[in-house]
């Protein structure tokens, strides 16, 4: 993105801070066109925009960006192909350099040590995102304030240095009341993984159902006795971000 194609951040997030999604994706084609897309795990909130995406007749100009550890659910992978099937999206997969297998056979079980989970994350899911850089002015993701510790207060839109792009988040005051209601009303595809104990759903490594009472982060790396319960694959999740 030029300078001069960089709206003003600061007048966009007090403009949209009360906004609903729509508005903001609206803005957002109307500012980007065909250099905006989504980032989607095909998580309920994910799943969400995609229907959005879909529902305001932008199938056909927005890709939606997954990145594909190589080592997701079973069920993640089916709804993406009910999601593709369901709205007509155009998928766009991105994958690490190396398969598991070759990572662990080169760099032994990362994930198994905080370091190592970190440096897995990195490899897995923030470098595959690289692909992309130069190709997209405008990245949507579904990150909601609801969703608590780091994701509090997170801005409508950000910039993403290593990307060369701003992050969108048309969610961001989407509450969880709000959110399940959508889904309920738009008969919303979603993954199965959300009714069988799993609030957050990610690579099945690293992710186990939560048990009722506990934060719902609680399954990413609970071997780790959460040193960390961010990929960081979102800059606004990383310690080091100031907002």
């Amino acid at each position: 993105m030029t300078d001069g194609q960089q709206p003003d951040l600061k007048q966009v997030n007090t403009v949209f801070d009360d906004s609903d999604p729509e508005e903001i994706i609206r803005w957002a084609h109307e500012t980007f066109g065909n250099r905006m897309a989504v980032l989607s795990s095909f998580q309920k909130s994910g799943c969400a925009l995609c229907h959005m995406i879909s529902r305001m007749g932008l199938q056909k100009e927005v890709d939606v960006v997954f990145v594909d550890t190589g080592v997701n659910f079973r069920e993640t992978y089916e709804t993406i192909d009910r999601v593709r099937e369901t709205y007509g999206l155009n998928i766009v997969s991105l994958h690490p350099k190396r398969t598991m297998a070759e990572q662990c056979r080169e760099e032994g079980v990362l994930y198994i040590t905080p370091e190592g989970q970190k440096r897995c994350c990195y490899m897995r899911k923030r470098e595959p995102l690289f692909q992309i850089a130069g190709k997209y002015d405008a990245l949507l993701a579904s990150l909601r304030r609801a969703d608590g510790g780091r994701r509090e207060r997170v801005p409508i839109v950000v910039p993403d240095s290593d990307l060369k792009l701003l992050r969108v988040h048309p969610l961001a005051n989407f509450m969880d009341q709000e959110l399940e209601a959508y889904i309920q009303r738009h008969e919303v595809v979603t993954n199965p993984l959300h009714e069988q104990g799993y609030p957050t759903i990610s690579c099945d490594r690293c992710t186990t159902p939560v048990l009722e009472g506990e934060p719902r982060r609680a399954g990413r790396w609970r071997h780790l006795e959460h040193a960390n319960t961010y990929c960081e694959i979102n800059p606004t999740d990383r310690a080091d971000y100031t907002i």
